[in-house]
């Protein structure tokens, strides 16, 4: 009687249940359904019912889409991906270190370093984008002064994939970054660095045979958002890449000239490449986790 007693659902399980259904259901199933019908076959349109099941349109996504190439925008978002991933693991790592003792003015370096988290995205872009053609417009005035010619002529621009579209993804990533290091570290035993001391490590290899193994999956996770947030990034890149454009950005143009299944084909590639990440990111981080546990005495 007491198991049959336990095992009974509250009375308001089944509602919330289906409402958690229906939630995952409208997260989900935009892009299920993007997946399904970029599998259509030559005569399929843009929306069902499904008309055959080939791989037709990757292959057409594959020779390209009119002018635009895709494979360029798509190595440009992977590059631009993993230089933002670097860049967001490294200075929320060693923010998250300085962050340990007591900074002078640290709050308010804290405040302006999120602060661009409550900035509108756009605002942002547009922002980036303006200091760096007030930067052209010092440079040129600089070589003009020198009598530069020749390098005045061959100059373009400062607006770049690694320069200023760069800095707009960092105000994106780092927040995010700083904000899980500091957790990370608000929980941090310092007895084992003080262990470490005792046993005459120096501050170097107390950190990476201590502090750096244990803190790892969460640098790891940090790594997946710098990429992610990066790679489907559009309202703070579209101002701030200069003359080229993101993976993003073409998909964005192309929604309004494409009106055949490649463009959910694209979509599709570009779910798998996220999904490839962050798959991989777990698997190092149980990796990670099972490696910490055989170390343990």
């Amino acid at each position: 009687m007491q198991a049959r007693v336990s095992d009974s659902r509250a009375p308001g399980f089944w509602p919330l249940a289906m409402v958690f259904a229906l939630f995952v259901l409208f997260l989900y199933g935009p892009m299920l359904t993007i997946v399904v019908l970029s599998f259509q076959g030559p005569e399929g349109g843009l929306t069902f019912p499904l008309r055959g099941v080939s791989l037709h349109w990757f292959a057409q996504l594959a020779r390209g889409l009119g002018t635009v190439d895709i494979a360029a925008a798509f190595r440009r978002s992977l590059l631009l991906g993993a230089v933002v991933m670097g860049c967001t693991i490294v200075l929320s790592l060693l923010a998250g270190l300085a962050f340990r003792k007591r900074l002078r003015g640290g709050d308010a370096l804290f405040y302006v370093a999120i602060a661009s988290l409550i900035m509108p995205s756009i605002i942002v872009s547009l922002g980036i984008g303006l200091e760096f053609r007030l930067l052209d417009g010092g440079i040129k005035n600089a070589l003009t002064a020198l009598g530069a010619e020749g390098v005045l002529e061959n100059y373009g621009t400062a607006l770049g994939l690694l320069t200023s579209a760069l800095g707009a993804h960092l105000t994106w990533t780092l927040p995010f970054g700083l904000l899980i290091m500091f957790a990370v570290f608000n929980r941090f035993d310092p007895a084992y660095e003080e262990a470490a001391r005792d046993l005459g490590a120096t501050p170097w290899q107390s950190f990476r045979h201590v502090v750096l193994p244990l803190i790892a999956p969460s640098v790891v996770g940090i790594g997946m958002f710098g990429f992610t947030l990066s790679w489907d990034e559009i309202a703070r890149t579209s101002q701030a890449i200069g003359d080229v454009n993101t993976l993003p950005l073409e998909l964005q143009a192309l929604t309004s000239t494409v009106t055949t299944p490649a463009i959910y084909a694209l979509g599709t590639v570009t779910t798998i490449v996220s999904f490839l990440v962050m798959g991989a990111t777990l698997a190092l981080v149980l990796w990670l986790g099972r490696r910490q546990k055989r170390s343990r005495p």
